[in-house]
């Protein structure tokens, strides 16, 4: 799956958090603070679900609540390509992922299984306009460019290179680029861990290092205000 469509959430709020890294504990407590309600509310995660942090083998109940959904992340595209020997161990443990490569094959699996569903892109409908979600960047102008792109109407090897930088690459962080995204009302990112959010344009990046100490941010979709 590319790309995930969710249509306005009639009945709560929609939230984006940063790069989770294993820290669900820490991440209940943030949603906790901010009344978080499991029945009406929702949370989009932007990816880097697991290493470094201590509770990663939580990604899976995570992924089994309904109202928790999540991009693909380059660390949990590491989780999904280990068990298959797409991924060095030395460079995977260097990376935090000594948790995974140190438990039993079928847990392994387990892992990969669930992290190949998770999409490259997420899209969520607002009041006032749609709001993307990816891990790291939109290497392409527009939205919509990108999207045609991710899926595959420019060639298998342009969706390839596209789906990579949206998980890996740092350039609109490292440059600071603020021309933005066209074509839709704000993207939200993560990846690059920062001191404090940092708005560029209309791409929000909230990944705050969590996993590194510092706290999570937690972004309010409808308002495009942190929480």
């Amino acid at each position: 799956m590319k790309v995930q469509h969710f249509s306005i959430n009639p009945v709560g709020r929609d939230f984006a958090v940063g790069d989770i890294h294993g820290c669900y504990s820490k991440l209940d407590a943030a949603l906790r603070r901010i009344g978080f309600d499991t029945g009406r509310d929702r949370l989009f995660a932007v990816g880097d679900l697991v290493d470094r942090g201590p509770e990663n083998p939580a990604v899976l109940d995570w992924l089994a609540k309904p109202w928790f959904h999540s991009v693909m992340g380059n660390h949990d595209d590491m989780a999904l390509r280990w068990p298959n020997g797409r991924m060095q161990a030395a460079n995977y443990r260097e990376n935090g992922g000594a948790w995974n490569i140190d438990q039993p094959r079928e847990a392994q699996e387990r892992i990969a299984r669930a992290m190949a569903e998770l999409p490259c892109a997420i899209e969520v409908e607002t009041a006032a306009g749609l709001v993307g979600l990816v891990h790291a960047d939109v290497p392409r102008r527009s939205w919509q460019a990108f999207i045609s792109a991710l899926q595959g109407e420019q060639g298998a090897t342009k969706a390839r290179n596209v789906s990579s930088m949206a998980m890996w690459s740092r350039e609109r962080a490292s440059t600071q680029n603020a021309v933005g995204v066209e074509g839709i009302r704000a993207v939200v990112v993560g990846h690059t861990p920062l001191a404090e959010p940092m708005v560029l344009g209309n791409v929000y990046h909230i990944d705050t290092g969590a996993v590194f100490g510092r706290e999570f941010t937690l972004l309010d979709l409808a308002r495009l205000e942190f929480a």
